[in-house]
């Protein structure tokens, strides 16, 4: 798929960005560990799957031919979703930067009469076609002041046109996301407490499980960890945010056909946090990159994602782990591949000739990350079913029942909320795969709200005119509250809330009382800001653009990138809305105080190593 600079889908009511790369993040190996082990096998064996061939490993590094994954075949909806076709861009190297200019500005033209016409998909077009102009054979745009002057000038109205088109008030802030809990975790070391030894072998042989459970000093490293203060916090957390999604994830685990001990790799990857977000750019319970889950069928736009879906990332997940463990054949070889690929994993089998995880963490041919990846879901393995002999009590969250509506098309939660008298919080978290306060213009997507607020919704919104949903709003009257002082909150005008409640222009209002309000679009939405950003170790080109919203392919161009590899110390410039995103406040330094009209390009270049 190609995406282009400052382009985006401009659709009735949507906005598409698509992002599908794949994004691999290595890590320095560890020292070698001597260790001794106990392995306990699974108490009943890992399920078959018919459809995988499994292949033994002869002593010396043969081959090991990996077919494609997924071997689960998505539908064809789910690859309709993704294909987009490109042009065909024709050669500039005999256009000079007079005709260049010349068709760009006849382009831009017809794109501002198609939009203010209505014709959004003709205007997206031509907005689109002007900037390829720009943009084919590697033109460099600073080379004239007039090129670049009308190159700046499409970027800028391109977005802003963007945003008008939608008028979805001030809802086009991503989200926020918490840290995942992997990227503490993993790259850490800790000391073995020989004291844990006996108890955890013991422990083992004692608990039910369905998948094997090995005690080595490795596990026994992370079990010492999960002891301490911070450690025991990371456990509770997840153990608590387990009980709202476990009996939705080993209904999911079952119908899949694999081990239900398999829940524990999300408590490792996320403590069972919908909106977790890793360095490198994974997001959800089961930490998907954008390309992994994209094979899976998990849709990614500008307003949702569903690899914060919980069910949906669960089944993904389910399915992935299942087509690995039918190339490897073993269980904690299929985890070691989840996290770090099957590619990463298949190397390490050629260099050594062993096809077992063990053997690949003393031979030191994993990342570390994944070396420790396996042993950190062991030992919460232990301590989960066997909380109280680990000291660890917490009363895990109950399932949360939903009432589930189809909206038909767009609509902002702030009016949902008001609607049914619920604040937006508990809407975002029912609905954790919306990345901002609006739904989008899809007429399957389920909107979850609280039980017994269904038909209330539809009652309600029925008084608001649907092409409304995205912009106005309903406010509640209190006390002391005229027509004037509701007005000026909302930035409208007294008669304009009038007319659309059918009052009279002095009518008196009553306390309780639901009005609606017709919002209009907030100006400070159109506000861009360039930012630099500063690679840091574990970063990723997708994870840098994930955490901006914005394209990977667009942080390329904005910064004359030829390849995907950023390397440390790096620094980006990231043309973004609404400024830095959530996680980057120790990470980032803005761009300079005064006000920035244009797109800054820097001139760093470097081989690809992803």
């Amino acid at each position: 798929m190609t995406c282009r600079y400052a382009k985006r889908e401009l659709l009735t009511g949507a906005l598409l960005f698509c992002t599908i790369a794949m994004a691999f993040a290595g890590c320095d190996d560890a020292a070698k560990h001597q260790t001794s082990q106990a392995r306990v096998p699974a108490t009943r064996p890992a399920p078959q799957i018919a459809s995988a061939s499994t292949a033994s490993i002869p002593a010396g590094p043969p081959p090991f031919a990996l077919p494609k994954l997924p071997l689960t075949t998505p539908s064809h909806a789910q690859i309709a979703f993704f294909r987009v076709q490109p042009r065909q861009l024709s050669p500039s190297a005999t256009v000079n930067n007079e005709d260049l200019i010349a068709r760009v500005e006849e382009k831009f033209t017809s794109g501002q009469q198609n939009y203010k016409a209505g014709h959004l998909e003709a205007a997206r077009k031509d907005f689109d076609e002007a900037l390829d102009l720009m943009l084919e054979g590697g033109r460099d745009l600073n080379s004239d002041p007039k090129l670049s002057e009308l190159f700046h000038r499409v970027v800028d109205t391109t977005y802003t046109y963007e945003l008008q088109a939608f008028q979805a008030g001030d809802g086009f802030q991503e989200a926020p996301a918490v840290p995942a809990p992997i990227d503490e975790v993993a790259e850490m070391t800790f000391p073995v407490d020989p004291r844990l030894k006996d108890r955890a072998e013991l422990a083992a042989k004692n608990i039910s499980h369905d998948l094997p459970l090995t005690v080595n000093d490795e596990v026994l490293s992370f079990l010492n960890f999960f002891q301490t203060p911070r450690g025991r916090a990371i456990v509770e957390a997840g153990l608590r945010r387990q009980g709202r999604y476990k009996e939705m994830i080993a209904r999911v685990l079952k119908e899949e056909g694999v081990p239900q001990d398999l829940i524990y790799l999300a408590q490792a990857e996320s403590a069972f946090q919908p909106l977790a977000l890793s360095r490198a750019g994974a997001r959800g319970m089961w930490q998907f990159v954008a390309y992994r889950g994209q094979q899976y069928g998990l849709r990614r736009t500008w307003w949702i994602d569903e690899r914060q879906d919980p069910e949906k990332a669960t089944r993904a997940a389910a399915q992935h782990l299942r087509d690995l463990y039918g190339l490897f054949g073993d269980w904690y070889l299929a985890m070691a591949a989840y996290n770090c690929g099957p590619g990463n994993v298949q190397k390490g089998i050629e260099r050594t000739g062993y096809a077992d995880f063990w053997e690949l963490y003393r031979r030191n041919v994993l990342p570390k990350e994944t070396k420790n990846y396996v042993p950190i879901i062991l030992a919460l393995t232990l301590i989960a079913k066997d909380a109280a002999h680990y000291g660890v009590q917490v009363d895990p969250e109950a399932p949360v029942a939903t009432d589930v509506v189809k909206p038909g098309r767009a609509i902002d939660l702030r009016l949902v909320a008001e609607t049914i008298d619920v604040d937006v919080e508990t809407l975002r978290s029912l609905n954790p795969p919306l990345l901002r306060l609006a739904t989008p213009d899809d007429a399957s997507f389920e909107l979850h709200l609280p039980t017994g607020t269904a038909e209330k919704f539809s009652a309600e919104i029925a008084d608001i005119p649907a092409d409304k949903w995205v912009s106005w709003r309903r406010h509640r009257v209190e006390n002391g509250e005229t027509l004037g002082s509701i007005a000026k909150k909302y930035h409208v005008t007294p008669a304009a809330i009038a007319e659309a409640n059918s009052l009279e222009r002095g009518a008196g209002l009553d306390p309780g009382e639901k009005l609606i309000i017709p919002a209009t679009q907030a100006q400070s939405e159109i506000n861009r800001r360039l930012v630099s950003y500063r690679v840091r170790k574990g970063d990723t080109l997708l994870g840098i653009a994930d955490r901006f919203s914005v394209d990977s392919d667009d942080v390329k161009k904005w910064n004359r990138l030829k390849t995907n590899h950023v390397a440390r110390g790096m620094v980006l410039r990231i043309y973004t809305q609404g400024g830095l995103p959530e996680t980057a406040s120790s990470r980032s330094h803005a761009a300079p105080k005064k006000k920035t009209t244009h797109v800054a390009q820097a001139v760093t270049t470097s081989s690809d190593k992803n």
